[in-house]
Parts: structure tokens; sequence; C-alpha cells
């Protein structure tokens, strides 16, 4: 048994007769019952926006103050500034069924949003036409890009950000589903990281502090896993823009197994390429894990199917729960799916189903409130996802996956700018202001060194200007 390369208390597994007793089947210690361990409970309310409107000219329903534009449609071109400042078609034909995505900042002021295109291997006869694609905005949030940055990959879903500047692209394409690695600027091919397992994939977020990556998988009996680089190649990863994971020397995958109590014990899966995946250890089994995102010595992630939030604190390496579905009457958020953190500290969850909303957890109340609702026939059939915030924290994007600007489609993808609450109020999972935080997974402005990027630009070592920052923890103020 591996614990990794941080100090963890280490648990000791039930054995013999009280164990047998307690799994059943693979489904050792079913965390069902942890969801009164937190001593402050989220409530429903209005949240620090207060209620939404009435929808705005987009079919979007808004707290007052916010606005929202439509920044790509499905099967369109993306449009945007050509040289001259004149709004154009650019060649790029947004992809459909947007879903996981993330921002990264450049240098300039701008900054790159990727996204993802969970289009499932039966539309397109096993070929592979999912992938993911990019948007470049300059300093003003004009769109001025667009292009790919993978292709030849089926059903990407959520994914994670990575302190070394590059998006990790999660395949939910059943026991052949990978993690690829790619480049936001397009300026490399995206690779597989295999050793991250094969299932099937659901998101990723990585702990910048103890060098780790957790990943979900889309399955109702997942399991929640942990990847232990081996001594060396996360600092490669954070010198070098990549991540070497394609063989067992690289790094170790394990899996969360929890005893009553909700601590947390890491086994070890022997071989990460072996089919199914989660066959090999005898972990706890979650009803579903879909979004997860780190902050702050928390790991927040999700399970659609018992509507919950859940909350890995890794220092003490506990799971517990954050939201549960099941302590109100009539919950307020369910079909919880994509989960991001906001620069204030605010956990962000979208809804695949429920009242097709993004509602948030406020950090310093625990209050769930509503932040982002589609209402009507355009969006009668689809789900929100990808919910994630520029670098600034000024603007919020989203996809609806299966909607359209004026009726059902393939997808359409959001920007929502207003009075965010871009000042750090509390770490969620404490209710508590930190004197330290840590800042955004994706800081760095770009991935490799002494390249040329999409718009034509040289990139060089010295411009991965805030790779060594996650290393720090960041005052509030």
């Amino acid at each position: 048994m591996h614990v990794g390369q941080t100090a963890i208390h280490r648990r000791n597994l039930l054995k013999g007769a009280a164990y047998a007793s307690a799994v059943a089947g693979s489904l050792a210690f079913s965390p069902g019952h942890y969801s009164r361990m937190l001593t402050t409970p989220t409530v429903e309310g209005d949240g620090p926006y207060g209620p939404l409107q009435e929808p705005d000219a987009n079919g979007v329903a808004l707290p007052a103050g916010f606005s929202s534009r439509i920044i790509a449609e499905s099967g369109k071109p993306v449009i945007g500034l050509n040289t001259l400042g004149q709004e154009v078609a650019l060649p790029y034909v947004w992809h459909p069924f947007p879903d996981g995505a993330a921002c990264y900042p450049e240098e300039d002021g701008g900054h790159r949003y990727v996204n993802n295109s969970e289009v499932p291997a039966a539309n397109v006869g096993g070929m592979g036409f999912g992938g993911a694609g990019a948007i470049r905005f300059d300093t003003d949030g004009n769109v001025v890009s667009a292009y790919r940055i993978l292709d030849g990959t089926i059903g990407n879903c959520a994914g994670g950000a990575t302190p070394w500047g590059t998006w990790l692209s999660c395949e939910e394409n059943g026991i052949s589903g990978r993690v690829w690695e790619c480049a936001p600027d397009g300026s490399f091919e995206a690779a597989p990281l295999d050793m991250l397992g094969l299932c099937n994939h659901e998101a990723v977020a990585v702990d910048p502090v103890n060098q780790h990556l957790f990943s979900t998988e889309d399955n109702g009996a997942s399991l929640f896993y942990r990847y232990v680089p081996a001594p060396g190649y996360y600092d490669r990863a954070m010198a070098e823009g990549r991540l070497e994971a394609s063989t067992p020397d690289h790094g170790t995958l394990q899996a969360a197994e929890l005893d009553e109590a909700g601590n947390v014990t890491w086994l070890d899966i022997e071989d990460p390429t072996a089919t199914p995946l989660r066959d090999q250890v005898e972990g706890t089994r979650f009803d579903g894990t879909e979004g997860i995102w780190y902050d702050t010595g928390y790991v927040y992630f999700t399970t659609k199917g018992d509507d919950r939030v859940w909350v890995h604190d890794i220092a003490h390496q506990t799971i517990t729960v954050l939201y549960d579905a099941d302590e109100f009457p009539d919950a307020p958020l369910t079909g919880v799916d994509n989960v991001t953190i906001a620069p204030s500290g605010d956990v962000l969850v979208a809804e695949d189903g429920g009242n097709l909303e993004i509602r948030l957890i406020a950090a310093d109340t625990r209050e769930v409130a509503p932040l982002v609702r589609l209402p009507g026939l355009a969006h009668s059939a689809s789900e929100i996802t990808g919910p994630c915030f520029s670098p600034d924290g000024t603007r919020l994007y989203f996809s609806s996956q299966r909607g359209g600007a004026s009726m059902p489609g393939a997808g359409v993808t959001f920007e929502v700018t207003g009075p965010f609450r871009t000042e750090r109020v509390a770490v969620a999972a404490t209710g508590e202001k930190p004197e330290a935080f840590d800042p955004a997974p994706h800081s760095p402005a770009s991935a490799g060194a002494n390249r040329t990027d999409r718009d034509g630009r040289a990139v060089d070592r010295d411009r991965r200007c805030h790779r060594t920052s996650l290393h720090r923890r960041f005052r509030s103020t």
C-alpha cells in the first residue's frame, strides 16, 4: 500500500469477519452515511447576488446587474474580430455538445478558453469526433481566434486545468476512456496519460501543494482516484510544461477506501491499463462521480446518483459531504454535475436536469442559491456544462450542451458578466476566511518552452510567468 509523497494518516483496514460483513460484493463502506459530518449545514437562500430576474434577450435568467452574451453556437462559425477590428466569421466551426472547460491567462491581458466536445462514438460511426476546441480573447474580452486542440477522441466530457498550463481532457468512453493532455494554444499534439487509468473518465483536479492528481469516473459504482507522480516528474512538468504518465515508473494510481468515519486510505492499483479499472481494488464505491475541483487544501467533487457535493480534506485525509439533497424537503440543487470554485471561494455546481441551473454554495454562509437558469424550449433536452471563470474572475463561461440560441440544437456557449465577488470571502469546506489561499490551478500563461503558439507568436520559457507561484500560498485581501 502506497500513500504517496506527502505525510498522511494511515488507516487500518477492517479485516476478517467484520470486514466481510461490511462489504456487499465490492461495494466496500458505501458512503451513504457520511452526510451529517459537517457541523454547519447548507441552507437554501438567495445568496450574495439576490434572486433571479426574468430571462434576458438570450433566454438566460440571472440576478440583477448581470448580463449574458452568446460566444459560440455549435455547427456555426465562431464570430470574432479580424486584424482590422471588424467582426467576421472565423474559420473554426464550434464543435457539437460542448462540455468541460477552463480558462488560461495570457501575458497581454487576454485569455484562452478551452472546451471539450462530448460526441459519443454512436454519433460518428466509431471513428471519433469528440476532442476539444479553444477560443482566444483579447484584453477587452473580444474573440480574436478559435481553433482545435484535440482530435480523434470520443466522448470528451469534463477535464481539468494543470498548474503547468495544460488542459487534461477526459474521454467518457467506457473502459477505453483515456485522459489526454492538450496545449490550450494548440502548440503541441495532445498525448494520452495512460497511467491515470482506462475508464469512463469524467474530470481531473490537481493539488499543486502535495503534487497529486485526483480524478472521477462516470459510473454508478465509481471509485475516487488519486495519481501520485514518481519523484521528480511533477517538478519536470512544472519546468517543461507537460506531464509524463505513460509507464508505471512515472507514478502510481490509487483508489480511496473510506472507513465508517470517513477517514481515507489509498489503495494502489497495480495496472492502470487493465480493465475494468474499478474491479482491481476494493475501494469505496460512489454513486456516479462527476465534476471535481481543487481549492486551498480541499478537493470538491459531485455524485449525480445521490445528488451530493463531497469534500476531501487533504491534510486530515477525510471525505465528508458539503451538500446532500436528501437533507431538504424540496432539494434546491439536483442533477449535480460539473463544479468549479469562484475566486470568492463559492462553489458553483451545474445541473444536468433539475431546474437547469448553475447553483452556488456560498463559501461564507453555506446558502444554496441560483446564479444561472436556462428556462424555455431551447434548453428543454439539455444540461448545463463546463462552468469556469476568466482568470480575473469577472467573466463566467458555461454551455447548454444540447441547447441552441432559440431552439434545441447541438450546443451553445455563453459568457456572463456582472458584479461577481472577486475577493476571497472564505473556504467553502470550513466557512472561514483563510490567512492564505491557493490561486487558480490554471494561473500559468502557457504550457511549453521555445515554441510558437496558434497566433504565430514566439513562446519561451520565461512566458510561463506564474508556474512556480503554485508552490506558494497567496495572502487573502
